[in-house]
C-alpha cells in the first residue's frame, strides 16, 4: 500500500470519527474545566446560591441587578491571593470581573452543599 493511500484511509477514518463524536456528543453538557479557576466557578455554580444579609442589603441599596452577580459568578476570575482556601469546612473565594466600567469583587463562601454570597464590592 502506498503512502498516499494510507494518508487517505487515515483522513477518511478521522473524518468519520469526528462526525460520530459530533452526532453523539451534541446534546451533552460536556466541558473540560481543568484549570483551578474554572473548577472553582463550576463548583460554585452547581450549588444553590444564598445571599447574606449584607449582600442583599448592598443589592437593594445600590440597585444592582442579580444578573450582574450571576455573570460575575459564571465568567469572573478567582483571585486566589485574596481567597482563603485552607479552611476545612467552607472555603472562601474572592471572584472579580469588570462589567460596564465597574470592577465587581464578590466574596463567596463555598460549602459542601451551599454557596453563600457574603460581600459585594465595587471598585
Amino acid at each position: 500500500m502506498k503512502l498516499i493511500q494510507r494518508v487517505g484511509y487515515y483522513l477518511g477514518g478521522f473524518a468519520i470519527g469526528l462526525i460520530f463524536l459530533a452526532f453523539f456528543l451534541s446534546g451533552k453538557r460536556a466541558s473540560c474545566s481543568y484549570g483551578p479557576n474554572a473548577r472553582v466557578l463550576k463548583n460554585i455554580n452547581t450549588k444553590p446560591l444564598k445571599y447574606s444579609i449584607e449582600a442583599q442589603t448592598f443589592i437593594d441599596n445600590k440597585a444592582i441587578d442579580t444578573s450582574i452577580v450571576n455573570t460575575v459568578l459564571r465568567k469572573g476570575n478567582v483571585n486566589f491571593s485574596l481567597s482563603n482556601t485552607t479552611l476545612d469546612s467552607c472555603k472562601i473565594y474572592v471572584i472579580e470581573d469588570k462589567i460596564e466600567k465597574n470592577k465587581f469583587l464578590l466574596t463567596v463562601e463555598n460549602c459542601d452543599s451551599l454557596a453563600t454570597l457574603k460581600h459585594i464590592r465595587i471598585k
